[in-house]
C-alpha cells in the first residue's frame, strides 16, 4: 500500500494536472493551429517482439539526447500540448528522464507508454523525480502466449510496485480482437487495475495498418463489460470503438497531421503509427502552414481507423471545418500514398 505522504503528494498531483487539462482544453477550443498530442519515438528497439506489432525492432540504437531535445523544443514552439514517450521500448533509452524533463520544461503535459518489464522500484521513483505524469501499460492476455508476453502473470508484481510508488497516473490497457485468443482475459485485466487504483480502458487490436478488424460475439459480449469499468470520460472519448466492434465505419474528421503528430526516431512526422510515410516532413522544418494544411486534409484510411488517440485528440474539432481531398500528385492521390513501414 502507498503511505500517506504518497496519497496526499499524487491528489495535490492530480489537482494540478486537471487545471493544465483544463487549461489546455479551452486553448484547443479557442485555437486549431497547434498539435493537441504528439507521439515521440526515442527508440525503435524493443526488448519484446509481440507478433501483432509493426512498432519496434531489436537492434535500433537510441536517439541522441541532443537530437531529442531539439524534437521536444520544437514540439514546444509548435504550441503542443501532451508529448507521449513511446516506441518500441522507451525505457531502454538511458537518457529517457532527461526526455521526460525537457518536455516539462517546455511547460507540456508528459506521458509514456511502456511494456511495464523494465519497471522497478527505483525506476518508478526516477520517473516521479524526472516529472513524468501519466504512464500506460496495454496487457494483452493473463499467462503469456506465442503472440504477446504482456502478460498479467509477469506483469502484476511491476503494478503492484507501480501503486505503492507511482506519484503519476497510470493506466491500464487491455485489448480484444487482432488474434488475441482469450478476449474473457480483457476484463480480468480490467478488474485488477481497478482493484489496484488505476484506470482501465479497453481497446481493440488493429490489423497490421491501422484498420478495421470486426469482433466476434464473445469478443462484443467483453468489450461491452470493459466499458462498465472505464471511467466515464473514457467511454465517452472512445465512443468511436463502438461501431469497430460492430464492423462499421466511422464518419469523422481526422486531424492527423495538426492536432496529432507522431515523430518517428528518424524525426520524421508521420499521420500516425500506422501510416508511416505521409507527410513525411522533418519536424524541424514543420510549419503552421503544414498543420493548417493538414488539418483540412480528408484522410483515406479514416472511416475503418482504430488508432484511439487520433480519434481522441480530434474530438475538439469535429463540429468545425470541414475537410477536402487531398491535393491530387501527378503520381496518385495522398491517400494511396500513405504507407506502412515495417
Amino acid at each position: 500500500m502507498p503511505s500517506v505522504l504518497t496519497i496526499l503528494r499524487r491528489r495535490a498531483k492530480i489537482l494540478h494536472r486537471n487545471l493544465r487539462g483544463a487549461k489546455m482544453a479551452l486553448k484547443a477550443l479557442a485555437a486549431t493551429d497547434h498539435p493537441l498530442l504528439a507521439h515521440i519515438i526515442p527508440m525503435r528497439r524493443c526488448n519484446l517482439a509481440c507478433t501483432y506489432c509493426n512498432e519496434f525492432d531489436d537492434f535500433s540504437k537510441p536517439v541522441p539526447i541532443e537530437e531529442m531535445y531539439r524534437r521536444v523544443d520544437k514540439l514546444g514552439a509548435l504550441g503542443t500540448s501532451v508529448v507521449t514517450i513511446s516506441g518500441g521500448e522507451p525505457l531502454m533509452h538511458p537518457e529517457l528522464d532527461d526526455v521526460i524533463g525537457r518536455i516539462r520544461a517546455n511547460g507540456m503535459i508528459a506521458g509514456l507508454i511502456t511494456n511495464g518489464y523494465l519497471l522497478v522500484a527505483e525506476r518508478i521513483k526516477r520517473l516521479n523525480r524526472a516529472g513524468l505524469e501519466w504512464l500506460q501499460i496495454s496487457i494483452d492476455n493473463v499467462n503469456p502466449d506465442e503472440v504477446s508476453k504482456k502478460s498479467l502473470k509477469v506483469l502484476d508484481k511491476k503494478l503492484q510496485l507501480l501503486a505503492q510508488y507511482a506519484d503519476f497516473h497510470v493506466n491500464i490497457n487491455s485489448v480484444v480482437g487482432g488474434g488475441i485468443p482469450h478476449p474473457q482475459d480483457a476484463l480480468v485485466i480490467g478488474k485488477r487495475a481497478v482493484e489496484l487504483g488505476f484506470t482501465s480502458t479497453i481497446g481493440i487490436i488493429h490489423d497490421g495498418s491501422g484498420q478495421l478488424q470486426p469482433l466476434g460475439e464473445e469478443e462484443r459480449r467483453i468489450y461491452h463489460q470493459m466499458q462498465a469499468l472505464e471511467k466515464s470520460s473514457f467511454t465517452r472519448v472512445n465512443a468511436f470503438q463502438d461501431n469497430i466492434a460492430k464492423g462499421m465505419p466511422n464518419d469523422w474528421r481526422c486531424r492527423a497531421g495538426a492536432r496529432y503528430l507522431y515523430i518517428c526516431e528518424n524525426g520524421l512526422v508521420h499521420y500516425c503509427s500506422q501510416q508511416r510515410g505521409y507527410p513525411g516532413i522533418p519536424l524541424e522544418t514543420y510549419t503552421r502552414d503544414d498543420l493548417r494544411r493538414e488539418y483540412l486534409t480528408e484522410k483515406g484510411c479514416a472511416p475503418h481507423c482504430t488508432v484511439s488517440c487520433v480519434h481522441q485528440v480530434s474530438i475538439f474539432d469535429s463540429w468545425r471545418a470541414p475537410q477536402r481531398p487531398a491535393a491530387p500528385t501527378p503520381t496518385a492521390s495522398a491517400a494511396e500514398q500513405l504507407v506502412q513501414i515495417k
